[in-house]
C-alpha cells in the first residue's frame, strides 16, 4: 500500500525549477516583503540559516523532512547552541500543560521549517495536519525562516494547491506511515501572500530536491 502510494505522487511536480524561475520567484518574493536567499546546495543552505540564527535563540521548529535531511533539526534540538522549543514541547504533559505547550509553540523568537509550494509570484503555501506551525508563521514568531528545494516552485497558486494534494499529501502519508503509523490529511492551510513586516521572514530557496 505504502509503495503504492509512493508512485501516485504526481511526478510533475518533483522536477527542479530552472535557475530562470528561481530568479524570478525570489524577486517576487522580495516584492512581497519576503527576503529571499538562494542556497547552489544543501550544505549552503545550512550554512546560511546557521548565519541567520544567534546562538542562544529561541527557535521552534515545525516539522520538516527538508531540516531533517539537511541536518538542521538535530544541530538545533541536540547542539546545546541554541534554545530548542520542540524538545521542551515534547516533554510536558499534554493534559496539564497544554496552556504551556500552547504558549511555547505560538510565540517563538524564531520560527523554522519548510512550506509545500511558493509560486512565480511569489504566495507562499503551507499544508498542515494539526495547523501547530501555521500560526508562528502568519504572525506569532518574531523571525520566520524557511529552506524550500527548488522542485517547490509552480507557476500559480492553482498549481500549488494540486501541487500539495496530488503530490506532497501521498508521500507524507508514506512518511507518517513509516514513522508513526498513523496517516494525515489536508486540515489546515495557510496562504502568504505578502508579510507586512519586512525582514520578518527569510526563505531559502535550495537548487536541490529536498523534501516534499
Amino acid at each position: 500500500m505504502l509503495q503504492n502510494l509512493t508512485l501516485v505522487a504526481n511526478q510533475e511536480f518533483a522536477g527542479l525549477a530552472s535557475n530562470e524561475r528561481i530568479q524570478r520567484t525570489a524577486k517576487a518574493l522580495e516584492q512581497n516583503n519576503i527576503t529571499a536567499l538562494i542556497a547552489e546546495s544543501g550544505a549552503e543552505a545550512k550554512r546560511m540559516f546557521f548565519e541567520l540564527v544567534p546562538d542562544g535563540a529561541e527557535i521552534f521548529m515545525g516539522a520538516s523532512v527538508t531540516l531533517e535531511k539537511l541536518g538542521i533539526k538535530d544541530e538545533v534540538d541536540k547542539s546545546g547552541r541554541f534554545d530548542a522549543l520542540r524538545p521542551k514541547m515534547f516533554a510536558m504533559n499534554r493534559e496539564t500543560q497544554s496552556r504551556e505547550i500552547r504558549k511555547l509553540g505560538g510565540t517563538p523568537d524564531f520560527a523554522a521549517g519548510s512550506v509545500q509550494a511558493v509560486t512565480e509570484d511569489g504566495q507562499v503555501i503551507i499544508a498542515s495536519n494539526t495547523g501547530s506551525q501555521l500560526g508562528p508563521y502568519a504572525s506569532g514568531a518574531g523571525k520566520v525562516i524557511w529552506v524550500v528545494g527548488a522542485q517547490k516552485i509552480v507557476k500559480d497558486l492553482n498549481e500549488g494547491l494540486r501541487r500539495i494534494e496530488e503530490y506532497c499529501r501521498p508521500l507524507e502519508e508514506v512518511h507518517m506511515q513509516e514513522l508513526y503509523k498513523v496517516g494525515t490529511e489536508i486540515r489546515k492551510l495557510l496562504i502568504i501572500n505578502k508579510e507586512i513586516r519586512p525582514g520578518r521572514i527569510t526563505m531559502i530557496i535550495v537548487k536541490e530536491q529536498l523534501g516534499f
